[in-house]
């Protein structure tokens, strides 16, 4: 499954969009050598792009976008269309109108695709609005037939912010033989805690209309799975959210990089500057209740200029020269990440940008050993946000091997330095908003789209440094 994931832009999605159609042809048409070639687009009447996924048996492309969701050929010709709005609704409504009235003036009002995910294993696609709090619609592969809306119980809402691209989710498809499978789900709450939880784990049933669909994986009297955003954060930072840019899972773990109000650099006077931070989050598949809840910082830096922004990510696996160059095997994943300069102006980032990369093998050997230090008793678990207090690491004798999945202490935890990126390309003029990246006979060649709508092809001469990743092979505009 390819997901197409983007920063927080109305119109960068335009560009990642035709970003990953184009790499799509050339991975198909074997091109990646030549120079660009003109290619076919599909823009609907009412654009408003919002998300992409590609069948990876069938080639099959589905795009969700304002008030529609498309299912298109791998040659982008139009093959169905489903629509999902204009929706009689008032965000004020909770629950939503159509299941209890609701006092607030109703009208048409646009309902934006916020989350598009392939459930391949039950042959259907997830596509949940921005409308009705948030509910979403599972459609049929083949031709866009809804086959469920569940929207009678407050576990159907999601989330009713209307921003693209702060929401993501990670489906897991249940084990051989077992219809149910899991949906990992990220979103901002606009201060909604009482309704929405910003991170929860949900059950996925074989029937759409399964009264448990969407259910929590695990809720009792104390625990559940899911987090809040505490009321007493929210009292402090009335406008502290997080902001889920892109989300994978890799072997036992879901990760997510996400945007966060910084409550360390920013003040809690309103009329203050406000500074983020980038973070990568992440959770063990089968721990319903959450104690393997992790947290880090996470950026790159450059001649002293810091990046820490996120705007895009995309995991894949590197060609020969690339895993030889950074001493892994070809079998390991790597993170290409976007961030853009400084903490400052989420919405409008400065244009400058880098474009750095990770080994998974390095986050997930900063986490363990965040934990392991915490497991001996050091220092606090550094989550103010959720915590709204510090407490002590408490000092246990458990041994934390790679697989670790947390106990019902020492968590939620939260990294106290930053993991850091190598810095592979600098974009100071166009500013970088997503990116993609292929392995073409032990090369790994990535493109990247820009705010001003350029795709860029950058390519590794097998060193790691910004003067060897900082060849533009081609640039054109879209």
């Amino acid at each position: 499954m390819l997901l197409c994931k983007r920063g927080p832009y109305p119109m960068s999605l335009h560009r990642a969009f035709h970003l990953l159609l184009f790499l799509t042809s050339l991975c198909q048409s074997g091109m990646l050598e030549a120079s660009l070639p003109s290619f076919r687009t599909f823009v609907p009447s009412e654009g408003g792009l919002t998300h992409l996924v590609i069948h990876n048996k069938t080639g099959d492309v589905y795009i969700g976008a304002i008030n529609w969701i498309y299912k298109l050929s791998s040659n982008l010709t139009k093959l169905r269309s489903h629509v999902t709005g204009p929706v009689v609704d008032n965000e004020k409504c909770y629950p939503p109108p159509g299941v209890q009235s609701c006092p607030h003036e109703l009208s048409q009002t646009n309902n934006v695709n916020k989350l598009l995910l392939l459930d391949s294993g039950q042959n259907r696609l997830i596509a949940c609005g921005s409308t009705s709090q948030g509910i979403c619609q599972f459609l049929r592969l083949d031709d866009l037939f809804k086959l469920g809306e569940p929207h009678h119980r407050k576990e159907h809402y999601l989330s009713s912010v209307s921003e693209a691209g702060t929401m993501s989710g990670v489906v897991i498809s249940g084990p051989q033989g077992v219809s149910s499978g899991k949906l990992f789900v990220g979103t901002p709450i606009e201060g909604k805690s009482e309704y929405f939880p910003t991170l929860s784990s949900r059950k996925l049933m074989a029937n759409e209309e399964n009264a448990d669909m969407f259910n929590f994986v695990y809720q009792d009297e104390f625990v559940s799975s899911q987090l809040k955003i505490p009321s007493d954060t929210l009292s402090k930072f009335p406008t502290f959210d997080i902001y889920y840019v892109y989300g994978f899972s890799s072997e036992q773990f879901i990760y997510y990089l996400t945007l966060q109000l910084d409550t360390q650099l920013t003040s809690p006077d309103a009329s203050g500057e406000q500074f983020f931070t980038s973070k990568i989050v992440r959770l063990c598949v089968d721990d319903p209740k959450f104690y393997s809840y992790v947290e880090f910082p996470i950026g790159c830096t450059k001649d002293g200029v810091e990046y820490r922004l996120v705007q895009d990510a995309y995991l894949t696996r590197p060609g020969a020269r690339l895993a030889r160059s950074l001493g892994i095997s070809e079998r390991e994943e790597v993170l290409f990440t976007v961030f853009a300069q400084g903490q400052k102006n989420r919405a409008k980032p400065p244009k400058e940008s880098a474009l750095c990369l990770f080994t998974l093998r390095k986050i997930k050997q900063k986490i363990k050993e965040r934990i392991q230090s915490c497991y001996r008793g050091e220092g606090r678990l550094s989550l103010p946000w959720l915590l709204n207090k510090e407490l002590a690491c408490i000092n246990s004798p458990l041994q934390i091997d790679d697989n670790f999945c947390g106990q019902d202490f020492n968590q939620p935890l939260g990294g106290t330095t930053t993991i850091e990126g190598i810095p592979l390309f600098l974009d100071k003029e166009d500013g970088i908003t997503s990116v993609v990246a292929y392995d073409y006979r032990g090369h790994t060649v990535t493109f990247v789209g820009t705010h001003s709508g350029r795709v860029k092809k950058v390519a590794s001469a097998g060193r790691l440094n910004v003067g060897c990743w900082g060849l533009v092979l081609e640039s054109q505009h879209i």
